[in-house]
């Protein structure tokens, strides 16, 4: 399973990454409403592995027969280590290559509220919430934790789902001894 979960969990973590890092160098022409909407496309397709890494374990390591739970934990364990590539990858882009991303941020946050014609009164409460965000995320442990809840959620409904298709009980043929499934 350690070989399945550490091939398939990087290299879901590698296209996360790079996609993520593309999408930052174009962070200005693509804006933070559609970057939201690009990122979490690219989470998805990144995670699709999960379905491939589970369905490897499957066919080739456990002989046909998986349970739900077994290829829940192998799509979990992808996803885990998938968002930790994720979540690595932005602690070097928001510290080193983007330090000004919460300024650009919190700016594009208050705007947004002035645009809706919010009140004043809102416009404030608007600030002073971006400011406590930016005091908050310049922490890196609270940055990593707060990214870390992107991915992960999204790992885990994929994984999820792929347990669900994938999952395949059976027995073992007397004659040829491969798997027979009975689901």
């Amino acid at each position: 399973m350690k070989k399945t979960v550490w091939t398939f969990g990087l290299i879901s973590g590698g296209i996360v990454s790079l996609l993520m890092i593309v999408a930052t160098a174009f962070q200005d022409a693509i804006g933070f409403d559609k970057g939201e909407i690009i990122g979490y496309t690219t989470m998805v397709l990144s995670f699709l592995l999960i379905f491939f890494g589970v369905r490897s374990y499957r066919d080739n390591a456990v002989g046909g027969r998986l349970s739900f739970g077994r290829a829940f934990v192998v799509g979990s364990l992808i996803a885990l280590i998938s968002s930790v590539c994720y979540v690595a990858t932005w602690e070097v882009i928001y510290f080193k290559m983007s330090p000004d991303f919460s300024a650009k941020y919190a700016a594009h946050m208050v705007e947004k509220a002035r645009a809706s014609g919010a009140s004043q009164a809102a416009i404030d409460t608007k600030i002073a919430e971006m400011q406590k965000f930016q005091a908050m995320y310049s922490n890196p442990l609270m940055n990593a934790a707060i990214t870390f809840m992107e991915p992960l959620p999204v790992g885990l409904v994929i994984a999820l789902v792929s347990a669900g298709i994938l999952r395949r009980k059976g027995d073992r043929d007397p004659t040829t001894g491969l798997a027979r499934a009975t689901d």
